[in-house]
């Protein structure tokens, strides 16, 4: 369900690009998202084909790289993949985290007609 959300922001973005720039259709697009969670690329390319039906975008190929977000804890030093945005350490249990890296979703690149 997360990539169908995830899916329709890209999406809005695309289509919000593609009236400012005044393009008709849109091909490729390319991106990254910072998760935290086991995301899905298929799950999200689907979804986001499913969303562009009758859209400047419908057709279009989406490539977003996954980035999965790593978190340092404050107190016993570890690094470690945090499970559903959580920042509590798995060694010594503190929720004294702090996530490394960029967070959120990018739209880098639009190709288009």
């Amino acid at each position: 369900m997360y990539e169908s959300a995830l899916a329709r922001q890209v999406l809005d973005t695309v289509l919000q690009r593609s009236v400012f720039h005044r393009t008709s259709r849109i091909r490729v697009v390319r991106g990254w998202v910072a998760e935290t969670e086991s995301l899905s690329s298929e799950r999200l390319s689907s979804q986001f084909a499913t969303h562009a039906r009758g859209t400047p975008a419908e057709g279009a190929r989406l490539l977003l790289h996954l980035i999965h977000v790593e978190a340092r804890c404050r107190t016993c030093g570890r690094t470690y993949a945090p499970e559903h945005h959580l920042l509590r350490c798995p060694v010594c249990g503190s929720g004294d985290g702090e996530q490394l890296g960029q967070t959120g979703l990018a739209v880098t690149a639009i190709e288009v007609d």
